[in-house]
Formats: structure tokens, sequence, C-alpha cells
């Protein structure tokens, strides 16, 4: 049976794999013209529930950083298991004080202040022009926010997300900057993946977990050993384990509600001007050929 629902998951995403709470069968990573993907893995679940799970930065442990994940062999890999809509999670940082650590937010714009990444697929071509409003998936917004409000989960369903470069933080005038902009949150990894999933006409949302409060929101004493030194207390800590462990069971009535509704939308028509103008064929796989 072919699966149209993925998940991408952040960080701690690989102790959950290790854990009892997201056994599967490995399927490994994939070859692409791109270089290898992240190792993917089968999900079987309640209800007949299937997903490809995928962890971004490494199958046992953070192994690869923000600015080094391979994102286009990523989605490439996905794409090429037959993936029709991904869910990804991401762990920012907040600049905006009403979100409180380990609350959920259904993102819904970007700001991008990444840099030298690769973000098309199409380099060198003379397609990609794609409009990005809506930044994500409508239907898949709407399929977390129903399902983070039956849960009981405290939530937001709207937020702006800058995608800095990293693998550092920010500094304290990188983040008042940035506040100015209007910006929410602020994390490292949801670009340039939202713009290649939308190149390959995939569904695209994310839910993010607030992790701490960005540099400058709140004082926070520097201390050396600390993850995040000191950025993150251990109250903010325990908040943050609770809402990964509670992943498996968001992505358990997810996967149902997406299956349900099996979206069918907009998303997957993005690169439909280039096949009516006869610049594209319907085989995928040759409008990324390198």
């Amino acid at each position: 049976m072919t699966n149209t629902f993925a998940i991408i998951g952040g960080s701690e995403a690989y102790n959950l794999l290790m854990s009892d709470k997201l056994k599967g069968e490995r399927i490994g990573p994939i070859e692409t013209p791109f270089g290898a993907s992240q190792a993917i893995f089968k999900i079987e679940r309640s209800n007949n529930n299937s997903f490809l799970f995928l962890s971004r930065h490494g199958e046992k442990g953070y192994s690869r950083t923000a600015p080094y994940v391979n994102y286009r062999a990523n989605i490439y890999a996905l794409k090429e298991q037959g993936v029709k809509q991904i869910v990804s999670w991401s762990g920012p940082g907040a600049i905006n004080k009403k979100y409180k650590i380990g609350q959920y937010v259904v993102v819904d714009d970007l700001i991008d202040e990444t840099k030298q990444r690769e973000y098309t697929f199409y380099k060198n071509k003379g397609i990609g022009f794609i409009r990005q409003s809506p930044v994500f998936c409508p239907g898949l917004r709407q399929c977390i926010s129903v399902t983070l409000k039956s849960l009981k989960f405290n939530y937001e369903d709207h937020g702006t997300y800058v995608c800095t470069q990293g693998p550092r933080l920010e500094t304290p005038a990188e983040i008042k900057k940035y506040m100015s902009f209007g910006s929410d949150l602020v994390g490292m990894t949801l670009i340039p993946e939202v713009f290649l999933a939308k190149e390959l006409e995939m569904c695209y949302a994310s839910i993010c977990y607030v992790t701490n409060y960005a540099e400058g929101v709140v004082d926070s004493e520097y201390r050396p050993g600390e993850l995040f030194e000191g950025l993150s207390s251990d109250k903010d800590r325990k908040a943050v384990k609770d809402s990964v462990n509670n992943f498996p069971i968001v992505i358990d009535l997810l996967a149902s509600a997406i299956n349900k509704h099996n979206l069918n939308c907009k998303c997957q028509l993005s690169m439909e001007r280039y096949r009516k103008e006869g610049t594209i064929g319907d085989d995928w796989h040759e409008w990324v050929a390198k």
C-alpha cells in the first residue's frame, strides 16, 4: 500500500524512534540525485493507519544540525515513496511572549533569514516561480488544528516563524530585528523544506512546540554546560519533554484525519502552469533531473 502521509520529526525525534512509542519497519536511507536521505521508517498504528517517518537530524541522535540537513534528498525520497502530505515538527524559540513554553503552534507564515542553503530542485532551470501564499497547506493546517483541539492540548493556530541559518543561536539585536518584522518564533529548519515540497506538488504544514524564549525576550543567566547555556530552565525542559512525548498521540489522530479527508488540494497543482505550457511533462523525475 502506498503511504501518502509522512512525518518529518525534529529535535528529539530519534528518542521516539529508539523507544516503544514509534516502532516500525526501517526502510532505510534512500539514494537520490541529491545524495542519500535520512533513514525512513514505516510506522503501523491503530485502525490500520500507517505513515512514513523521517528524523530530520539523525536516526540515533542529533547528528546533523539544521544548516547541513540534506533537505532536497529528504523531500525527494519521500516523494519517491508516494508521499503527498508532509507534516513536520520543529522546536523554535518564542519571540512573542504570548506563546508559552511547551505550547504547540500551527504556524502560517515564514521569514527567510537563511544563507546559502540549497532550497530549490530547479537550479539553473527556467521553472519554479511558485506563489507562496498560503505558505503552508490550508487543509493540513486545519487537520492539525482540529486534532490538537480534540485532544485538548494548548495550542495557537497562527504564528510567523523566522528561519535563521544556525547552528549558532541569535544575538539579542537580531531578535529585536525579527521582532520588528512581526515574527513570533525563531527556528532553523522549516526552510527550505516547505518550498521544496511545493516544488514537487506536496502538501506541507508544521507543528511547532516552543522550547524557550529567544535571546533578550526574558532575562536569562548564562549557565555554561546547560542546554542553550541557560536559555532553557529545568521547568522549560520538562514542558518541552511532555510536548514531544505527546507527539505519537497527535500523529495517530492526525493520520486518521488525513486518511479520512484524503486531502486533494491546490498544493498538488503548484506546477500546473508549466504543464499547461508544455514546459514539463507528467513525470516529476524529469522536472528535477540534474
